[in-house]
């Protein structure tokens, strides 16, 4: 069971990097990245590394399902035109692991 879990992962990885290469490429024109952060990858961002890194925190999903949904969040972000979305990502990543230890500590 836990080789099927790992193939979905990767699958939904690729699936995310592909489909977020399209997408960056269809909404993004210049080939070179300006300092703005687009508010739609970082809100993906949030919601993909929250949903990954907080999966025991969520009791109402299982977590194969949360872990996939996040991972392929994060790829779609990951998998922008190379410059886009880094930004997003770390901002994304920093608000999960505070959410993580919040929730951990208190709960």
């Amino acid at each position: 069971m836990n080789e099927t879990i790992y193939l979905v992962y990767i699958i939904s990885f690729v699936l995310g990097s592909i489909v977020g290469l399209v997408l960056s490429y269809r909404k993004y024109t210049a080939p070179y990245v300006t300092k703005n952060i687009d508010v739609v990858a970082l809100v993906t961002a949030i919601i993909g590394w929250t949903l990954a890194i907080n999966s025991q925190l969520l009791t109402f999903i299982p977590y194969y399902i949360s872990i996939t949904i996040g991972v392929f969040f994060i790829a779609l972000v990951l998998g922008m035109r190379p410059g886009y979305g880094r930004y997003e990502t770390v901002i994304g990543f920093i608000v999960s692991a505070i959410v993580w230890t919040i929730g951990t500590v208190l709960l």
